[in-house]
């Protein structure tokens, strides 16, 4: 990041090639949306290179590129809060497995309406740690928060998951 901030246009093609990836998938889930996270994802790249120059030198890009994305998804979820749905009623197919193998779409849709279900304080955190693979510290500082504190909001909004989740598993069951 360093090396962008002072005009190496080569490192920006590192940084894109590192992060392009799991941004992508962090705004699709944080979307429900594969379509709008290309998009989003384009527009967090875009405002990497915009706001180089705010970029704290000894900082980590990752948190900080993570708190781009994050707000862009925000202003997409504030502008289009609405969950589109297939003509079959349904919501549809979210994100295409990162680990190949088979899906399971009605665990993935009801883990997806679960998520969308808490507020965003929890949800964040859950997504960046459970799908994304960051680590608390790294979540705390892209959220501009202690490292306490959004375990805590992780630890609320994995109960309330579980909470959320157990109707299905009964339904299973049944």
């Amino acid at each position: 990041m360093a090396r962008f901030c002072q005009g190496d246009a080569r490192a920006f093609d590192v940084l894109f090639q590192r992060y392009a990836r799991p941004i992508h998938g962090y705004l699709a889930r944080m979307t429900g949306q594969v379509a709008a996270a290309e998009d989003l994802s384009q527009q967090t790249f875009l405002s990497l290179v915009k706001a180089r120059g705010r970029f704290q030198e000894g900082s980590r890009v990752k948190p900080w590129l993570y708190a781009i994305a994050t707000n862009a998804a925000r202003d997409w979820l504030r502008r289009k809060r609405p969950e589109e749905l297939t003509d079959e009623g349904e919501l549809p197919a979210q994100v295409a497995s990162e680990h190949g193998g088979t899906r399971d779409l009605g665990l993935e849709n009801a883990v997806q309406r679960a998520l969308a279900q808490l507020p965003e304080g929890q949800r964040i955190p859950i997504v960046l740690h459970r799908f994304e693979g960051m680590g608390f510290a790294e979540i705390a500082e892209s959220m501009g928060l202690t490292e306490s504190a959004v375990k805590v909001r992780a630890h609320r909004g994995y109960a309330r998951l579980r909470e959320l989740l157990s109707a299905l598993e009964q339904e299973a069951k049944e």
